[in-house]
């Protein structure tokens, strides 16, 4: 098979990530690997409410986060981050951490930051305003995000956008402004912990979509190897999903009628604020231990196999580093016109039973890859189904292939480059 074949196995319970381009590193014992071991790229599977931090991620991270004030972090968002029961309960003295001693030490270091006056628990961002969406937050010169970069410093960024950015609709457009947004971040030194989204109980035509918008911030995470929060799984087990009367905003745990979001009590974790505020707090000291070169908490990955048996799958590549020029025109019954003898990335999918997988791939700027379904062969003739970036399909048992093609423009001609691609089950 070509070079670029990749193996996903869909049986059972779905759960698994994987990126087609990973490249190696070598890992000696004292960064937290086996001696020589050679690591890939991590991969962020479905089964974890934190992203691991192995080696090669805590030395990415190291990487990126090299200047900015490492007590201060800046908070990028939208209702749920903008709102007081998020973070700010940190800077006061009613928080119980319920014997998680050891988140301690880092919530008094930020409590020690200087956010333009203020603790970066407490301050109020630039970058968090209720009703915006991601596209808004880099939007305008200078953007909310670059006036909050420039207002506090900081070396760390939580994130969290798709809410608001479900009305509009638009998938394409969320993955091309979250990548862009996280991607401002890195180039400013900034590392960013990306956050899953709530359900939205108010609307089921939205909730219907927030699989779809998360598997973008898990891909776009797992793209640039910074932190993932999987707020929404945490959520999906608790009363209400841990929402408010709105069903759309987070709810909060209440003493004597006074909202307490830092109380971590068994009780207090029933409540979407509550565990919000936990598992970023975590998060910052997961962040905090890597900048400080700490061991990393996960153990090193080898590089990718090829072979995945889960979904939602998350992946990242560049069809300009494929060598494969296979496929062209797809006929069978896509009949499709588009020339597509460009490089293409082929994804192979055996299906044990009857699925319905909703799969996206998202590129930016010139580059134009597109996404063609082929059912039992890697050929043009197997194509069952094709889209620009977004196809949902229902699968029968048997082998199936999901390929990744580059566009031929008659006058701008190969339009090659990197692209996002997620599969999920609906």
């Amino acid at each position: 098979m070509r070079r670029a074949l990749l193996l996903l196995v869909l049986a059972g319970c779905f759960d698994g990530t994987l990126t087609d381009d990973d490249a190696g590193t070598t890992v000696d014992a004292g960064a937290g690997g086996a001696d020589g071991l050679v690591e890939g790229p991590a991969r962020y599977p479905a089964d974890r409410t934190l992203s691991p931090i192995t080696p090669s991620v805590a030395a990415h991270l190291r990487a990126i986060g090299t200047g900015g004030r490492p007590d201060v972090f800046a908070k990028v968002g939208a209702s749920a981050t903008a709102s007081e029961s998020f973070l700010h309960c940190f800077a006061g003295t009613r928080v119980d951490l319920a014997g998680r001693v050891e988140l301690q030490p880092a919530l008094d270091f930020f409590r020690g930051g200087d956010a333009a006056g203020t603790t970066p628990f407490d301050r109020t961002s630039l970058s968090a305003v209720v009703g915006m969406s991601a596209g808004w937050a880099i939007s305008g010169d200078p953007s909310p995000l670059e006036s909050e970069l420039a207002a506090i410093d900081p070396r760390l960024a939580v994130v969290m956008y798709g809410t608001n950015d479900i009305q509009l609709r638009n998938l394409p457009a969320y993955a091309d402004n979250l990548l862009t947004l996280t991607d401002e971040l890195i180039a400013a030194g900034v590392v960013p912990a990306l956050t899953t989204i709530m359900p939205r109980d108010d609307d089921p035509e939205a909730d219907a979509l927030v699989p779809r918008y998360n598997a973008v911030v898990r891909a776009v995470a797992q793209a640039r190897q910074v932190p993932l929060i999987d707020f929404h799984r945490e959520l999906l087990p608790l009363p209400d999903h841990g929402l408010g009367p709105d069903d759309i905003h987070p709810s909060v745990y209440r003493e004597d009628g006074l909202a307490r979001p830092c109380i971590f009590t068994a009780d207090g974790l029933r409540y979407g604020y509550n565990l919000r505020n936990l598992i970023t707090l975590q998060t910052l000291a997961r962040m905090r231990d890597a900048l400080d070169g700490r061991p990393a908490p996960d153990p090193a990955q080898p590089p990718a196999s090829g072979a995945i048996d889960a979904l939602p799958w998350v992946g990242s590549g560049n069809t300009a580093a494929s060598t494969s020029r296979d496929l062209d025109h797809y006929r069978g019954s896509c009949n499709a016109p588009q020339d597509e003898s460009g490089p293409e990335v082929v994804y192979r999918l055996e299906v044990a039973r009857t699925t319905a997988i909703h799969a996206g791939v998202f590129d930016r700027g010139s580059v134009d890859v597109d996404l063609h379904l082929l059912r039992g062969a890697a050929t043009e003739d197997a194509c069952v189904a094709r889209a620009h970036q977004e196809l949902t399909a229902t699968l029968t048992a048997g082998t199936w292939y999901l390929v990744v093609d580059t566009f031929v423009s008659q006058t701008g001609g190969e339009r090659a480059g990197e692209y996002l691609v997620t599969v999920i089950e609906e």
